[in-house]
């Protein structure tokens, strides 16, 4: 990749060190362009931009190499650690594929009972993050509170700092984080609302405590059931912005908090989170079957995004979308929950998307349908749609710093110099 590719020209012309420059074409600054009396136009030079190709957004650029999870886009498929996401959500809870992200292997019961009980016994928050969340406005965005209070846990356990893979030390912090996170998206619901928040309960289970959480009872069996694969759906998907946040900061050699912190505010970009809020505010535009047609052709005819639909790795159905769907038809038909509009409308965009849009692999990803669940049947806030996503990827997030630190080389990408010729400071 370009970020590891050092600046060394020699090697392409075969010319000495030193050798002054060749008029318009500069061939002899290779040695360093820095000694160049005209830096810049060594830097413009269309033999140096052959040699050193720009690459101006790295969307497609090999990174890295990861054993954690990959995609087949054109056969819609999905797995962590070579198993499908359709096996995970059937067989397992999110502790387990969390354990299976962090350790590469499925763990036996014996692992994930001690894994869960440290978890549960991890899920209270430090008093003083409390207090200062007391002291932010109660119009801030989750993202943003979030982030903060990531960043703000560095400091109760200095010895973070000094983890390297596979120490006590750096355990201990991705414990903490992965603990932690549903607690503090909880704890902010209730803080911003003026109450105080609900304090978790240690012999919840992961997905049932964060729920927990939230309303202050007990969730149905069914419900838990929807969370946890929720969650398990968001918890990993190769290399994306986000998880490129982690790594870089990771390659610092920074504590892990920062490091997930930079993923949250990465997150954070309407770019990369809260497309499923987009899709909700589309659907309720449309507001029913019979004049989705008419939207979705105007948008097109104006060449606008359908949201929900189309993703840069699948040219089929997402798969995650796949199971989302399913899950909810799968709740209503099993408690006769009645759904607004929005589903049957979904359901009606996705049909005239695949006979105008499916020549072009563009279908469903997973905000198309995440939204509804969670505003339908979970009954969460729009606002909250992105910081839940976080909560699943920490998973994963935490798994790529483990990879980075495990072969860690800062990444340090390089530039093509585009600004004034090198001049002389000017007499005042």
């Amino acid at each position: 990749p370009l970020a590891r590719v050092p600046l060394d020209m020699d090697r392409f012309t075969g010319r000495s060190p030193g050798t002054p420059c060749r008029g318009s074409t500069h061939e002899g600054c290779y040695q360093s362009a820095r000694l160049c009396p005209r830096i810049a136009d060594c830097f413009r030079t269309a033999i140096f931009r052959r040699h050193f190709p720009l690459t101006t957004h790295i969307t497609s650029t090999m990174t890295t190499e990861s054993a954690i999870s990959s995609i087949d886009g054109k056969n819609g498929i999905l797995a962590y650690r070579g198993y499908s996401i359709e096996d995970l959500v059937e067989n397992t809870t999110f502790e387990e594929t969390a354990m299976l992200l962090l350790l590469g292997e499925l763990p036996n019961k014996s692992a994930i009972d001690e894994f869960q009980k440290t978890l549960q016994k991890h899920y209270r928050v430090k008093y003083n993050i409390r207090n200062m969340m007391w002291a932010l406005p109660p119009n801030g965005h989750p993202m943003n509170v979030l982030q903060g209070a990531i960043a703000s846990m560095a400091p109760f356990y200095p010895e973070s700092k000094k983890a390297a893979f596979e120490t006590s030390e750096a355990q201990n912090a991705l414990i903490h984080i992965l603990s932690k996170m549903a607690t503090l998206v909880a704890m902010w619901e209730h803080v911003r609302n003026g109450y105080d928040p609900v304090e978790p309960d240690p012999n919840l289970g992961y997905a049932k405590n964060f729920l927990y959480m939230l309303s202050g009872k007990e969730p149905s069996d069914e419900l838990v059931k929807l969370f946890d694969a929720c969650l398990i759906l968001h918890a990993e998907h190769t290399i994306n912005a986000s998880t490129f946040s982690t790594m870089v900061t990771a390659s610092t050699l920074t504590n892990p908090f920062a490091a997930i912190s930079a993923a949250v505010g990465t997150l954070a970009g309407p770019l990369h989170g809260g497309a499923n809020e987009d899709v909700l505010n589309m659907l309720d535009k449309i507001g029913e079957p019979s004049k989705a047609r008419e939207y979705i052709e105007k948008r097109l005819e104006k060449k606008q995004v359908i949201w929900g639909m189309g993703h840069r790795e699948y040219s089929v159905k997402d798969p995650r979308a796949t199971i989302l769907q399913r899950m909810i038809e799968d709740y209503v038909n099993k408690t006769g929950l009645k759904l607004s509009k929005r589903f049957e409308t979904a359901l009606e965009v996705e049909r005239i998307c695949e006979e105008l849009l499916s020549k072009k692999g563009v279908f469903p990803n997973v905000d198309f349908y995440s939204g509804i669940l969670y505003s339908e049947i979970l009954k969460l806030p729009t606002d909250q749609f992105t910081p839940i996503f976080a909560v699943a990827r920490s998973a994963g997030w935490l798994s790529h710093w483990e990879e980075q630190i495990e072969h860690n080389r800062i990444f340090r990408p390089t530039q093509i110099y585009t600004g004034s010729k090198f001049r002389k400071f000017p007499k005042l």
